[in-house]
């Protein structure tokens, strides 16, 4: 019979000596300038009507922390600066560079004629579930996010390539838009690295 009390105290002390915390030379980050001219992911979000500053925040920092290319922020989505923008963002409005349009639609226009293709994050009929969404290596996106309660215009949803639906399995029907964001972003992100 195994001591399990034993067991557990050497589970312990393995990952006391195991898993420390890297420190900020360890992570080996590139400085705000560094990061600036390095290459970025092709991919652009487009935030539209997005109310919520921390919502806004945090995808600037899901943004930086995946080398988006830009940030569209669209109609009365807040822009920086703003005190409760930095809370979640935490310096990123300074790394990603941004674009305020008057409306979605003006910025999926812009994005369209200079030959990217458009995906919603939304939950549609005819959408593509983001398990089966594969990326073309030499292709640019730009992945559209809408309204914590109205998600994205139907404007804007009739002039999109296609849609994204994050599967999911639990009671409420939606996740929140910063957490959808990190999601498609890192899916993203992960197939660029092994396209």
């Amino acid at each position: 019979m195994v001591n399990v009390e034993f067991a557990h105290t050497e589970m312990r002390l393995g990952m006391n000596d195991t898993f420390r915390k890297k420190t900020m030379d360890e992570l080996e980050r590139l400085s705000e300038d560094a990061f600036k001219l390095a290459d970025k992911n092709p991919m652009t979000i487009v935030l539209d009507d997005v109310r919520s500053m921390l919502n806004v925040g945090s995808v600037f920092r899901s943004g930086d922390c995946f080398s988006a290319e830009a940030i569209y922020l669209c109609g009365y989505t807040p822009i920086p600066p703003h005190r409760d923008i930095q809370k979640s963002a935490l310096g990123a409005t300074e790394t990603v560079p941004w674009k305020h349009y008057p409306t979605a639609t003006e910025a999926v226009n812009d994005l369209k004629e200079r030959g990217y293709l458009i995906f919603a994050i939304e939950q549609t009929h005819n959408s593509i579930s983001l398990d089966q969404f594969k990326i073309e290596k030499d292709q640019r996106y730009a992945f559209v996010f809408g309204n914590e309660v109205n998600g994205v215009s139907d404007e804007v949803l009739q002039l999109c390539d296609g849609v994204i639906e994050i599967p999911q399995t639990g009671s409420k029907h939606s996740l929140n838009i910063s957490v959808s964001a990190g999601i498609v972003l890192w899916e993203f992100a992960k197939q660029m690295m092994n396209a």
